[in-house]
């Protein structure tokens, strides 16, 4: 390999811009990134953005979100944690569903049609690992494949396989996607070269601004650190326009004070009021992983998750009034996920313990706001070892925005996803029909029974009845970990009612999930093997 080309592939392509607003570093995603170019493609041209909100830790879903028609099932399961019935938050236009008491700015966003709350959101065979878990919603691969891309760079690819010839240019001048922080993402590398590149401190990005740099050694070394400073320096070409654009706003919106999600999101909407072309911004806030501890000794609800939790939805509402304020709004849409939730039942140390699905939020005037999903379905007496069973594969909520928000085609959309989940990503109803000139899918009728078994409970065999509109049908049938037991079907049907057998010979006593997919429709059935 080519010098050039081990530090093409080696090198992250993003600059870190420390110190550069408000004294938060700002990582500026190179134009040439393949997620960024993708978005700027002519046929996908939009003016859209995407504000990434990541919860690092394993956020608990289940205090986040209650399941108040449920709650008896749910006290159960936590009495040493649970958040008292009278304390929930409701949430407008969805009813036995509420919010942690701390979430008053969200809650008021429900109120105004800007969020959307997408329950047990997940993936088949979860992994219970920080880091694995990360690269696997960053990567959007399956849970047994090992890929070193991220979605977005993979799409990004596909729109622009010559890239970084001809960027950057006077057409497109900014940076295509700023993270805030100095952590970088898998989620915008491309198949073969990372886009990231990163500057330490104020001295080095002043004089790569200024095109000034220290003489390189007289080392073998020196070669390849002038080469470094050159694409440094091209990079950084981005940091004037930023600071222009930054400058350009002299007022804002309230932010809440001692909250570093508000410190960041005050950022971005400083620099989409500014005029910055940029498509993409990612956010990160940590603490989420409370093994112990997580609530208050007196009251459950007070302690550090309530904390976290009033921090996330003061800052997501300071947030979208600032972009209000500065009449931008209906450009951008965020959403929050987390690398897993929590066990539905607590520890004895008032903690939860790394757990599979959990609930995201989407945000924004452009979101169609409720519920997505339904409350999870709660053993009567949970097990240490009992998850939240998935509802929706976290790939549908990625391929949905890059469909319904960035306007690509959904065929392409499916082609950048494991061919053995393609098949199963569903269009959802969560962005607002014309925002790509398109129509967006119809919800499911409410209320219809989709799925049932008899006998329920059953010892060795139950038959499922289930009744689809036509079109692609699947049926998994999960453990109370989230792995796959069993796939009982994955075809295409015409309309109408159906029954498959399903044998579980083999298989512990214990609570099973059948989940039933047609289209934009799921649902989760729960079963019971006994002796």
């Amino acid at each position: 390999m080519k010098r050039k080309d081990f530090l093409l592939n080696a090198l992250p392509a993003a600059a870190l811009l420390p110190e550069v607003i408000n004294g938060y570093s700002v990582k500026a995603f190179d134009q040439h990134s393949p997620l960024v170019q993708a978005l700027m493609r002519g046929q996908t041209v939009t003016d859209h953005v995407l504000v990434i909100v990541q919860l690092s830790g394993g956020n608990d879903g289940l205090n986040m979100v209650i399941p108040v028609a449920d709650y008896s099932k749910y006290f159960n399961a936590r009495t040493n944690i649970a958040i008292p019935e009278s304390r929930v938050l409701p949430i407008a236009g969805v009813n036995g569903t509420g919010l942690h008491p701390s979430m008053t700015g969200l809650q008021t966003l429900f109120t105004e049609g800007k969020a959307k709350l997408v329950q047990a959101v997940g993936y088949p065979q979860p992994n219970f690992s920080h880091f694995r878990a990360t690269d696997i919603w960053m990567s959007a691969s399956n849970s047994n494949q090992e890929v070193y891309s991220g979605w977005a760079g993979r799409y990004l690819n596909y729109e622009f396989p010559d890239f970084p010839t001809g960027y950057p240019s006077n057409t497109m001048p900014d940076p295509l996607a700023i993270q805030i922080g100095s952590t970088t993402t898998l989620t915008t590398q491309g198949p073969t070269a990372n886009m990231g590149m990163s500057i330490t401190n104020p001295t080095n990005f002043y004089n790569l601004v200024n095109g000034t740099t220290d003489p390189v050694p007289a080392t073998p070394a020196g070669k390849e650190l002038k080469y470094i400073r050159q694409v440094n320096q091209q990079t950084q070409k981005y940091s004037t326009v930023i600071k222009n654009a930054a400058n350009s706003i002299t007022q804002q919106g309230a932010y809440p004070t001692g909250n570093s999600l508000a410190d960041q999101l005050k950022i971005v909407a400083r620099l989409i009021a500014g005029g910055l072309k940029t498509r993409v911004y990612m956010v990160s806030f940590g603490g989420f992983d409370t093994h112990s501890v997580q609530v208050g000794a007196t009251d459950t609800t007070t302690g550090s998750h309530a904390t976290l939790l009033q921090r996330v939805s003061d800052a997501i509402k300071a947030f979208q009034d600032d972009l209000k304020f500065q009449n931008v709004e209906d450009r951008v849409v965020g959403m929050t996920y987390s690398e897993f939730g929590r066990r539905i039942k607590s520890n004895s140390s008032t903690g939860t313990d790394h757990g599979a699905a959990a609930p995201m939020f989407l945000f924004g005037s452009n979101i169609e706001s409720g519920m997505l999903g339904v409350n999870p379905t709660l053993p009567a007496s949970a097990s240490v070892n009992d998850n939240i069973p998935m509802q929706y594969d976290f790939r549908s909520i990625y391929s949905t925005l890059l469909e319904k928000w960035f306007c690509l085609d959904k065929t392409v959309v499916d082609s950048l996803f494991p061919p053995n989940i393609n098949s199963q990503l569903q269009s959802l109803s969560i962005i607002k029909a014309g925002a790509c000139n398109g129509i967006t899918p119809p919800p499911p009728t409410s209320g219809d029974v989709l799925i049932t078994n008899s006998p329920n409970p059953f010892t060795s065999s139950t038959t499922i009845k289930f009744k689809t509109a036509g079109g692609h049908t699947f049926i998994q049938i999960i453990d109370t970990l989230g792995r796959v037991i069993k796939i009982l079907t994955d075809r295409e049907y015409t309309a109408g009612t159906y029954t498959l057998d399903f044998n579980s010979d083999g298989l512990p006593t214990g609570i099973y999930y059948a989940r039933f997919q047609n289209g934009v429709t799921q649902q989760v059935r729960a079963m019971m093997k006994v002796r």
